[in-house]
């Protein structure tokens, strides 16, 4: 099943292999694309992995949460990524560009030095507190998500996906622990998702209603320090709910995953050495996928091929998404489909996230 060709957010993929995005460290400073990426995602494409998801895309300056991270606020970044994307599609894979910015978790300069926020809530992680965003400011982050939208479309992408998890901007309105508004932006759960729902509507409005947009949300924020005083983070049966008004609003399928800094180790788990380790959010993904009828894709810790096989025939995913194993063994869709492996190689040692840019720095034996 996994390596069935499968109609995908009106694309058709070869298979049910996603390339769950990461943050590449492979950009210049401004944001713009490099060719470094293009060998990248180009190797990927190579190797039959069925979607590509780009990593972090800031769709504004000071967006940024690390290094070297690409930016689509500029329409001078379009020729860079056609580049990049017509590389992709010499082969069968398709591509789509995350989009996304870093809210409370963007990183502090000279000319940004103080992060935006939907509420004024302490980062436990960083000790950094944000600036609450006034209502003129989530007005313009949703035309600057739509904007970035518009330039992936012209730049060749096949479609782009929201990151609403890792505590990042969008995912910070939806999370109760990190939005304390009482206006049209907080309180209840459709207020919460307004922003997103908001910014599906104006990429529909803009870049047409057949122009793929994907999810990537948190399922459960984790365990928060001081959430007992200060209200629980994003868990179920809220996220639930939110999977079906991004559903409603439009959105064609949602990466379900987790975690924030602060609540530590959740969102990408060390030590992933057995079959019962891996797809760490598969509960969650099944509660969602049995809630909507959009395809759900499900990222953390999958290793095995039988395990991948199991999640898709029992129900808990439509797609089957990976980002270390990936950095380990761009090949490994080919691995797997010659029976040349029957597992990745990738330990979980996350020693792959290099500033220098992402690679396996482990020595296999």
């Amino acid at each position: 099943m996994i390596f069935d060709p499968v109609t995908f957010c009106n694309m058709e993929l070869q298979n049910r292999f996603v390339r769950s995005a990461t943050h590449e460290f492979m950009a210049e400073e401004d944001g713009t694309p490099t060719s470094r990426l293009g060998d990248l995602y180009e190797e990927l494409a190579k190797s039959e992995v069925g979607l590509i998801i780009t990593g972090y895309s800031c769709v504004l300056p000071g967006g940024q949460s690390d290094n070297l991270q690409q930016g689509i606020y500029d329409d001078r970044f379009i020729e860079p990524y056609r580049k990049i994307t017509e590389r992709v599609h010499r082969y069968r894979s398709k591509i789509v560009l995350q989009i996304v910015h870093g809210g409370r978790q963007a990183d502090i300069s000279d000319e940004y030095p103080v992060p935006i926020a939907p509420s004024v809530v302490k980062n436990g992680h960083s000790s950094v507190v944000p600036r609450e965003m006034t209502d003129k400011e989530i007005l313009e982050m949703i035309e600057a998500f739509t904007m970035g939208a518009v330039r992936a479309k012209a730049a060749g992408f096949d479609g782009v996906q929201l990151h609403c998890a890792h505590g990042f901007l969008l995912s910070n309105f939806i999370s109760p622990y990190t939005n304390r508004r009482n206006d049209r932006w907080g309180g209840s759960v459709e207020n919460r998702a307004r922003i997103v729902t908001e910014i599906v509507k104006r990429i529909k409005e803009e870049a047409g209603d057949d122009f793929p947009v994907l999810v990537k949300m948190n399922a459960t924020d984790g365990f928060l320090p001081g959430s007992s005083k200060a209200g629980l983070g994003l868990d179920a049966p809220e996220c639930v709910e939110i999977a079906k008004l991004l559903e409603k609003a439009g959105i064609c399928a949602i990466e379900v995953s987790g975690g924030i800094g602060e609540a530590g180790g959740v969102t990408i788990k060390t030590a992933i050495n057995s079959p019962a380790k891996e797809a760490y959010f598969k509960n969650y993904s099944k509660m969602i996928k049995s809630a909507v009828n959009i395809p759900v894709i499900l990222v953390g810790g999958i290793r095995s091929l039988s395990v991948m096989e199991d999640l898709l025939a029992d129900g808990f995913a439509d797609l089957i998404s990976m980002s270390r194993t990936f950095i380990s063994e761009p090949d490994l869709v080919l691995k797997l489909k010659s029976g040349d492996a029957k597992k990745a190689r990738c330990v979980s040692c996350n020693l792959c996230f290099d500033p220098e840019g992402i690679r396996c720095n482990f020595e296999f034996q």
